[in-house]
């Protein structure tokens, strides 16, 4: 069932958005499932298409759009773990043909040479911008992590979003610091020692947790329903939520 607000009233308040990262295998059958479930938000990884032309790409979102759902449009680099194929100037051309179709884009702070056109483009048609960091390797100590974070609000983000990888408790407890310190935050720890951050950040404050529902999970994502029963089940404010519409377990 869609929400009826948008992912910036959505972000406004202190429930946790559940997100789902969809390709173009089946975008109608997609959107269906996810408004059907109560998918807070759908991320479509645009660098997943089997095409990266325009039009595609702009049907492939169209069904997500007419199910009502909030739209996360990412084009994540190789450097950052995706599949983008071109180079810059197309991508950024491409971010700037989705942006009236989409609610936010994801940008990663290390694409030095397309983030501040993607942010400009984001402002002119009042879109929001994720601006991300991602190591599959490790987790930095805090203050890099801080650093990383500033960066990323003086480059304009409205949101940040910071996905480490957790090796023990230890990253767990430096990447919860950042949830304490800064405001408008996604963090996440990956890999196995990692997976209770996607369900217990959320309620210390991190305003997106990205689960599965098919598709190709990241280390330690946890599947779609699973996640809502955990965070139905510990954050009243999130049961309340499903409640109201009318998708609670």
């Amino acid at each position: 069932m869609a929400t009826l607000a948008t992912l910036r009233e959505r972000l406004a308040g202190e429930v946790p958005l559940v997100a789902v990262s969809f390709g173009d295998d089946d975008a109608e059958g997609d959107a269906a499932r996810a408004a059907l479930l109560g998918v807070d938000l759908a991320e479509l990884r645009i660098d997943w298409y089997r095409s990266t032309d325009p039009d595609h790409v702009l049907r492939a979102i169209a069904p997500f759009r007419a199910a009502g759902l909030p739209i996360l449009a990412t084009i994540r680099s190789k450097a950052e773990g995706g599949h983008w194929p071109g180079d810059d100037a197309r991508r950024l051309a491409l971010f700037e043909a989705v942006l009236p179709e989409v609610d936010a884009v994801d940008v990663e702070l290390s694409s030095a040479a397309l983030l501040p056109g993607v942010v400009a483009a984001a402002r002119a048609a009042d879109r929001l911008v994720i601006v991300s960091h991602h190591d599959f390797d490790a987790t930095p100590d805090e203050a890099a992590l801080s650093a990383t974070v500033e960066a990323a609000v003086a480059a304009g983000a409205d949101l940040v979003k910071i996905s480490t990888m957790a090796l023990g408790p230890e990253d767990l407890r430096v990447l919860a610091g950042l949830l304490v310190r800064y405001d408008s935050m996604i963090v996440i720890g990956m890999g196995a020692e990692g997976a209770g951050s996607r369900v217990f950040f959320p309620l210390l404050g991190s305003r997106i947790t990205y689960s599965a529902m098919g598709g190709r999970p990241a280390p330690g994502q946890l599947p779609f329903a699973e996640t809502v029963r955990l965070l139905e089940t510990f954050s009243p404010r999130y049961a309340e939520h499903r409640r109201a519409a009318g998708v609670s377990a």
